[in-house]
């Protein structure tokens, strides 16, 4: 498989922007099979853009708005529009969207989108499973991984929630003509590729607070121990007057510690949103089952940039020996840390630009979630938060 990363500023003229980005992409052949990956900044006009795209290349568009990306050229970029070509011809693509989901209705219309790609591959095993959602507020991410895995498919999943400027409003998930903000957009992939992941929690320590999950539902946490969510918050002095409670604990992301239905032990950061003074519940990003241990880590700058240059020495170290075949990299680094880094990506960009082997492609961006598979021999797929995760192709 081959990659090539795109980027412009422009996102007020759209034919302006479709000529810089096919300017760039001079020389860049297509194979048998392609698809692009596009990120824009939540105020392009993406319905003039796929246009002017889908003329440049005739092939299947997936992606998502992002608050900022990344790429292996110009490193962090604020806005704009980034775009991989990505084409193959020992490698099948599928690639499709959901119907809007809800919290009620999301298991079948997954299910239905996946079972349609699937038959396009004539058979072929899916190896990967590459998504950008845009679920609807009240649903976990959690809810798409576990809708994948209860097909019993066994397939890795990789992706992204699409993010916006933290006004939770204007977030996008992208396929072709369609930008909408509660679907999901998949793309399966088979034959000649073999996954390789990694994924990264920066903690320099945690708060005092642990807890037994006593009752909970999906996202929504209602009681801690004895005592209702909010009160556990109060107790440590933690509490806050507001509702939305983003940007207040987005630099103390909680960890919660839960079994698998396959008995692998997970630990995953949770992003707290919403405050519900009614009945003392909290709303997350990601789902927090009954029964598990909730705590709160402390996320800062240094430790910030200190994993992701580690997580990069690795791969450039893989790369040197298993992985000379990758010619391609995505990361997905989440808005929480976003903000940890002062609205500023490039501690995480200078992990790599400048660092990667000649022909190796790298395209990011900042999310509200991320989806990546942990764990080695006894692996399952996760929904993070507050992670920075890598997929090398």
């Amino acid at each position: 498989m081959r990659s090539i990363v795109l980027h412009t500023e422009e996102i007020d003229d759209m034919e302006l922007a479709v000529e810089e980005l096919s300017s760039k992409a001079e020389g860049f052949q297509l194979e048998e099979n392609s698809f692009g990956i596009v990120f824009v900044d939540e105020e392009t006009e993406y319905e003039e853009l796929y246009e002017g795209i889908r003329e440049k290349w005739d092939i299947p568009f997936v992606g998502a708005t992002a608050i900022a990306t990344l790429n292996d050229r110009e490193g962090y970029c604020r806005s704009g529009i980034t775009i991989m070509l990505l084409t193959a011809s020992d490698v099948k693509f599928a690639v499709g969207m959901t119907p809007a989901l809800s919290v009620d209705n999301y298991m079948e219309p997954i299910k239905e989108t996946y079972e349609q790609l699937e038959s396009e591959l004539d058979g072929e095993e899916v190896k990967l499973v590459l998504t950008f959602g845009g679920k609807a507020p009240e649903m976990a991410g959690d809810d798409i991984v576990e809708a994948i895995d209860a097909m019993g498919k066994g397939v890795k999943v990789y992706g992204a929630l699409a993010s916006d400027m933290f006004s939770f409003q204007n977030y996008r998930a992208i396929c072709n003509e369609r930008i909408a903000k509660d679907a999901q957009a998949f793309v399966l992939i088979a034959g000649n590729v073999e996954p390789k992941f990694l994924s990264i929690k920066s903690l320099s320590g945690k708060a005092n607070f642990s807890y037994e999950v006593t009752k909970s539902k999906g996202n929504v946490v209602y009681r801690l121990g004895n005592g209702t969510f909010l009160e556990a918050l109060d107790k440590s002095g933690l509490s806050t007057d507001k509702t939305l409670v983003v940007a207040e604990f987005i630099q103390t992301p909680f960890i919660t510690s839960f079994e698998k239905k396959d008995g692998i032990k997970v630990e995953a950061m949770r992003n707290l949103t919403r405050l519900n003074r009614e009945d003392g519940s909290g709303l997350f990003l990601g789902g927090i089952y009954e029964g598990s241990s909730l705590e709160i880590g402390l996320l800062n700058q240094d430790d910030v940039r200190t994993t992701v240059r580690q997580a990069f020495d690795e791969i450039l170290e893989w790369l040197k020996t298993d992985g000379k075949d990758c010619s391609t990299i995505l990361c997905c680094s989440c808005a929480a840390r976003f903000l940890a880094l002062g609205y500023n990506g490039l501690l995480e960009a200078e992990s790599f630009q400048g660092r990667l082997p000649e022909g190796v492609s790298l395209i990011g961006l900042y999310s509200y979630g991320e989806f990546c598979p942990t764990g080695e021999d006894d692996w399952c797929n996760v929904f993070h938060n507050s992670t920075f995760t890598i997929l090398c192709l």
